[in-house]
């Protein structure tokens, strides 16, 4: 690293800015480094700095003035895995994308190599590890010397992977395991381990400040730590503590017990344990197969479809006794202002479900969903398949559209007679909901619901829908022009 930062690669902007060189690629012809921005394509030279990456093109017998990409501000970066291929295919993994609020549009950092993506993996890592030590140091204000160190515990854990890439060729390292802040944001409870680094940080950096002021400009250890380190251990809340309770402190470590940093990994441990514990019983109950999926998450689904039929099966009074029932004792509940306690009733409901069904379980082997598989599909009915589910999605949107273009026609009354209907009614809602209090307004609502299609409202509001529909389709849609952009073909 020593060398390459006294070599010609530190122009005088990375010079001026105290930046370190940490890894350079694409100087060798058999391993280019690509750059796309927009359609265009260039090779050149990809350095990356402890607050940068850096892009210069290659010429015809030097490089072209480098493009910063900063990693050291809060600028909204985005850096992730990106796919690339000709003419705008997306075909290879070996590219990466960056993307702030200081450019226009995203950059995309290709690695091509004949088989894998090793290479993009350890950009991708190491990038990330820059970026995202810039992020803790924002995050939590981390100024000075733990500034530095922050960043050094950042730059050894890149020269910590790049030297095992020289011992192990063969063998696939994960570069992610061996960065502390790649790791962190990774791991489940890593925002724990950084807020206690942070802390760590802030209470050095605060003790260091008190040595140098009592030590007149001489840094010096404080009188606590050397009477710790010496085998005193002192009790700020009481004096007649018992020492051997407490540990002993020599600089950060407490002996004979843990440390914030240790419980913070052990917690952090402990939780991605439970996690992988639950992927792998996610990756084992995935199955293959549009038709079988669908049949899976019909029978999951199967409850809340009972539930929903039941609730059509009142509003649509098949079964006239049991819909009178619960309109009445529904209507009552809304009346008196109950509304509140049977949500909340039937929150509870559920709560003591599951407490009962664990306590009468409990040692118990989980009940399997047993679900009927379909018959299994050929290539060509698997497409036709999508193709069909393509074509209904499709047409989904296609009325979605025409709905929201006939709203547009009646807001811009296209339509006058029905924009002045539907004026009308507006301002009949926007009085209703000024002058009755909430608790009527939802009974109306509730009612009408309810009780549309009851015998005695049945046949009226059959009359009253077909000439909702006929109204509906009486009205224009908004026009609409399609324009195609022009495309510029010297640039392409």
């Amino acid at each position: 690293m020593k060398s390459q930062s006294e070599s010609s690669l530190l122009s005088a902007v990375r010079q001026s800015r105290g930046e370190k060189i940490l890894e350079v690629d694409g100087t060798v012809t058999t391993q280019p480094v690509l750059e796309h921005v927009g359609v265009s394509t260039w090779p050149g030279r990809l350095i990356l700095t402890d607050h940068a990456l850096y892009f210069e093109a290659l010429k015809v017998v030097s490089y072209d003035k480098p493009k910063r990409y900063d990693l050291s501000n809060d600028l909204k970066q985005i850096v992730k895995p990106e796919l690339t291929g000709p003419w705008g295919t997306r075909l290879f993994d070996k590219a990466v994308l960056y993307k702030s609020i200081s450019i226009s549009e995203p950059v995309v950092i290709e690695f091509p190599e004949l088989k894998g993506h090793t290479r993009r993996d350890y950009w991708l890592a190491i990038i990330r590890e820059i970026l995202y030590v810039h992020k803790f140091i924002n995050k939590y204000r981390v100024t000075g010397v733990e500034k530095d160190d922050a960043l050094s515990k950042a730059i050894l854990g890149i020269l910590r992977v790049q030297a095992i890439q020289e011992i192990s060729c063969s063998n696939p390292v994960q570069f992610e395991s061996l960065l502390i802040y790649n790791l962190c944001e990774q791991l489940p409870g890593g925002y724990f381990i950084l807020e206690t680094l942070a802390k760590m940080s802030k209470s050095r950096e605060l003790d260091r400040g008190n040595n140098l002021v009592a030590g007149g400009g001489m840094y010096s250890i404080s009188a606590l730590a050397m009477v710790s380190n010496l085998g005193f251990v002192f009790d700020s809340c009481s004096s007649s503590s018992n020492p051997s309770e407490a540990g002993l402190l020599v600089g950060e470590v407490v002996v004979g017990e843990m440390s914030l940093l240790e419980k913070a990994v052990k917690e952090s441990r402990d939780d991605y344990k439970r996690v992988v514990l639950a992927q792998e019983t996610v990756a084992g109950v995935k199955v293959d197969g549009i038709d079988t999926n669908l049949a899976v998450m019909k029978e999951l689904l199967l409850p809340v479809l009972e539930v929903g039929k039941g609730l059509l099966s009142l509003v649509y009074w098949d079964d006239p006794p049991k819909s009178l029932m619960f309109c009445l004792i529904f209507t009552f509940i809304i009346f008196r202002g109950w509304v509140g306690y049977a949500l909340a009733l039937m929150v509870l409901f559920f709560a003591i479900f599951m407490v009962l069904t664990r306590f009468f379980n409990q040692g118990r082997p989980v009940d399997e969903i047993k679900i009927i598989a379909p018959p299994p599909m050929n290539t060509m009915e698997q497409l036709l398949a999508v193709q069909n589910a393509v074509s209904q999605f499709e047409q989904l949107i296609q009325d979605g559209n025409i709905i929201l273009l006939k709203f547009r026609a009646l807001l811009l009354s296209v339509f006058p007679q029905a924009s002045e209907k539907v004026a009308a009614s507006l301002l009949l809602t926007a009085l209703m909901v000024a002058l009755l209090p909430g608790k009527y307004l939802f009974l109306l609502i509730f009612l009408e619901i309810f009780t549309r299609y009851s015998p005695a409202r049945k046949a009226s509001t059959e009359r009253w829908m077909r000439r909702l529909r006929e109204w509906w389709f009486s009205i224009p849609a908004a026009p609409v022009v399609l324009e195609r952009e022009k495309e510029d073909k010297k640039k392409k």
